[in-house]
């Protein structure tokens, strides 16, 4: 953004920003974008997105952004995953912020005055934690934090915009003016969070619905395969160059289809889905059915994340190599009946690309987790297991590229699933 294209340009891309995150539908994709997008308003080096747990009082890092540390990694690598909360208290920047809900503007963390607003005179009780800076060998100069309030007046969280840009590159402080259009940014913000939360919300029931039935699907492996799948499809499109577009929209609708892949087992019988041991090749047939429940859930489509959500509920078995075990190929979803057995020995397989995109990204990453994860029929395996598992249905269960997608990741699909147990 350069700051020298007048007020009228200033708020033309408020707006514009704005207008983008309105189509976002799931939760955490609208916070790395908030993030972003503040970033570019004023035209900040990096910067980090807090989510408030109201319920536990913490502060939770959602998001880091830093493009000086970005451009020292290869194309399509990201930051290191970091995953850690704060309680909010007045010793820290972004906890002061969330207390207060005021804006901070600090010239320089390492040179902050004795008091940070001179017109009321209000003592500074926080300080700036360098060890970041210390681990990264990153410069922190100016930081600007930003409350993010909902339009009932609660915290959802704390923006921290940090190193602001002239247009020759050099650190600057943050001004007024800076100020000024991000607090208009962030008044906007909570109502489009709130969209996003509830459409998130329903998403969550049903799928709660199908966890209440079965005991061995657990809100964590939802939650990881829904963020596997997304660090996955990231690399997936960066080695692949998906255009920005096209890859913005496609990871949105990603990240709520993926929760959904298992939503079908709603109707599947509780002999079958609480049987502690091996099923039987009938109970095997009847269990099948729950793709094609999933897909009933999401017919008839109305958006672009009902059909994603139907295909991935409907393929996440489908084999790459169109291989016997996998289901249900091209079988007509809408005339299974719940409790019923899936056909035996379907012909006109599924296989390759014919399967969608997101069901081959979804497949593997619910494997990854289950592998990864102790069940009742099996151990936990170590990672180095997983991954040469992974390696060796490359062709065979999984598309090569996401495969491969997948290896490149191994370190932050582990950060990730130790983050979330």
């Amino acid at each position: 953004m350069n700051r020298d294209c007048g007020s009228k340009g200033r708020m033309r891309l408020v707006t514009q920003i704005e207008e983008q995150l309105k189509e976002i539908k799931d939760v955490d994709v609208l916070l790395e974008n908030i993030l972003s997008g503040a970033r570019k308003i004023v035209n900040a080096d990096a910067g980090s997105i807090y989510e408030y747990d109201g319920k536990e009082n913490k502060l939770w890092i959602r998001y880091s952004q830093n493009d000086t540390l970005q451009k020292q990694l290869a194309p399509g690598e990201k930051l290191p995953y970091i995953s850690f909360y704060l309680v909010p208290t007045n010793r820290s920047v972004s906890g002061y912020c969330a207390l207060s809900k005021k804006i901070i503007n600090i010239p320089d963390v390492y040179s902050m005055p004795e008091y940070m607003d001179e017109e009321s005179k209000e003592s500074r009780p926080f300080e700036f934690d360098s060890e970041n800076d210390g681990r990264t060998g990153y410069h922190t100069q100016s930081m600007l934090a930003i409350p993010l309030i909902m339009t009932n007046g609660n915290i959802l969280g704390v923006l921290q915009i940090i190193n602001a840009k002239d247009a020759d590159g050099s650190v600057i402080p943050f001004s007024k003016d800076d100020e000024f259009y991000i607090s208009r940014f962030a008044s906007k913000v909570g109502s489009i969070y709130e969209y996003a939360y509830l459409t998130r919300l329903n998403i969550d029931r049903l799928v709660k619905t199908a966890g209440f039935r079965d005991p061995k699907e657990t809100g964590r492996h939802v939650e990881r395969v829904s963020r596997f799948s997304l660090e996955i499809y990231d690399r997936y499109a960066a080695n692949k160059n998906i255009p920005e577009k096209e890859r913005d929209k496609f990871r949105d609708n990603l990240r709520l289809a993926a929760r959904c892949h298992d939503v079908g087992k709603v109707a599947v019988p509780d002999e079958i889905l609480k049987k502690q041991g091996c099923l039987n090749e009938d109970e095997r047939d009847i269990m099948k059915g729950h793709t094609c429940i999933g897909a009933q859930i999401f017919t008839p489509v109305e958006n672009d994340l009902d059909i994603m959500a139907r295909d991935v509920c409907l393929h996440h078995h489908d084999r790459w190599d169109g291989g016997r075990k996998g289901y249900p190929k091209q079988y007509d979803y809408m005339s299974y009946v719940p409790a019923t057995k899936m056909p035996r020995g379907l012909e006109q397989s599924l296989q390759g690309e014919e399967i969608p995109l997101a069901a081959r990204i979804v497949a593997l990453a619910d494997v990854y987790d289950a592998l990864r994860h102790k069940r009742y029929y099996k151990s936990e395996w170590t990672a180095e297991d997983t991954f040469r598992e992974i390696e060796s249905q490359r062709g065979r269960q999984f598309d090569p590229q996401i495969v491969d997608a997948l290896l490149q990741i191994r370190d932050r699909l582990e950060a990730i699933n130790s983050a979330i147990g």
